[in-house]
């Protein structure tokens, strides 16, 4: 069983690959904002807007591994942006990566494009730590979603983050908790040059220089994640 588990654990790492320059990075960018996109063009799996328009963070997660064969374990890169409070605007993107572990009976592979609505300022505290646990150190709820949830998504405010996912594969559903979400520094160098964490990007806005594809990326998600009634 062990050896199963880390058979597992280390063909996702494999496939993930060594993200040594920035043009992964750009792809992750690239990605990200095309999953926003098409979900909130899908009449029946859109993000319900009073909802996106209040979110203090955004995290997606392009094509999450998942497999399993008993042990189940996760892996994936994503990017994530903090609304600047004077403004309300994305800020320039940090990039994460997330591990985890499942037992149980499961056989099959999965992908899964994941968005996360940071939604409080204890969850927003927690992105901004070197590494917290879904679940654990912040609590996570799927969020509400389609045509007939905009009128109704004011009574799912309480929660701290709120998860949207599609899955492409075997499983019939994901569980997110005990998912650890962690800074990528090596990324972050790769992208911006500059081992920038989480804080320096998200919080302290330490970048001087945003890559013109980081520009883009800004652009996209204030047209497709407004402020809106926010404030």
């Amino acid at each position: 069983m062990k050896l199963i588990s880390f058979g597992i654990i280390f063909t996702l790492f494999l496939v993930s690959g060594a993200w040594a320059d920035g043009s992964k990075q750009r792809k992750i960018l690239r990605t990200s904002q095309l999953i926003l996109e098409e979900i909130q063009k899908s009449p029946d799996q859109q993000i319900p807007m009073n909802l996106i328009s209040k979110a203090k963070a955004i995290i997606v997660f392009p094509t999450m591994l998942k497999a399993g064969f008993f042990v189940g374990a996760r892996y994936g890169k994503g990017v994530a942006s903090v609304r600047a409070e004077e403004t309300g605007e994305w800020g320039p993107p940090a990039y994460l990566y997330t591990t985890g572990g499942s037992f149980g009976f499961q056989f099959g592979a999965q992908a899964i494009d994941l968005i996360l609505l940071v939604m409080s300022q204890r969850g927003l505290e927690g992105l901004l730590n070197e590494q917290f646990t879904l679940g654990g150190d912040i609590a996570i709820s799927a969020g509400p979603v389609g045509r007939h949830a905009e009128a109704s998504a004011d009574v799912f405010m309480q929660g701290e983050i709120y998860s949207y996912s599609r899955s492409k594969g075997l499983f019939g559903g994901v569980s997110l908790k005990g998912t650890i979400i962690t800074s990528d520094s090596d990324a972050n160098l790769a992208y911006y040059g500059h081992p920038y964490t989480s804080e320096d990007i998200l919080l302290t806005k330490q970048v001087r220089k945003i890559p013109e594809s980081g520009k883009q990326f800004i652009k996209i998600f204030n047209h497709l994640a407004p402020l809106g009634n926010a404030q």
